[in-house]
């Protein structure tokens, strides 16, 4: 089993900035993408960014020019660096990875969820 533990949530003005880190720890194997997610109050699940094992990155159209996604393949770590939030951006947000075990195929494993919540 893998564990997912994010943190950096909390509350910030519309126009800040906050940083969410998310770290994998257990059977870790080979993990391919790793990224994001967010739900916000009513809505469904919306991907947000990804971060490919080789550093490519790719964002929803929400988060282009805003948010940053980056990883550090040593530690099994994901960053999402969010900048100019927006109320709308409020939501519960998920970090997933995408591991390749030794037999089998890929499978997904998500964190808890950390709350950010802009305020206008």
């Amino acid at each position: 089993q893998v564990q997912l533990v994010e943190s950096g949530g909390g509350l910030v003005q519309a126009g800040g900035s906050l940083r969410l880190s998310c770290a994998a720890s257990g059977s870790i194997f080979r993990i391919d993408n790793m990224g994001w997610y967010r739900q916000a109050p009513g809505k469904q699940r919306e991907w947000v960014a990804l971060i490919t094992s080789g550093g490519s990155t790719n964002y929803a159209d929400s988060a282009k020019g805003r948010f940053t996604v980056s990883r550090d393949n040593a530690k099994n770590t994901v960053n999402l660096q969010m900048n100019s939030l927006k109320p709308e951006d409020t939501a519960v947000y998920y970090c997933y990875l995408d591991q390749i075990p030794p037999i089998g195929g890929s499978r997904r494993y998500w964190g808890q969820g950390t709350q950010v919540t802009v305020s206008s």
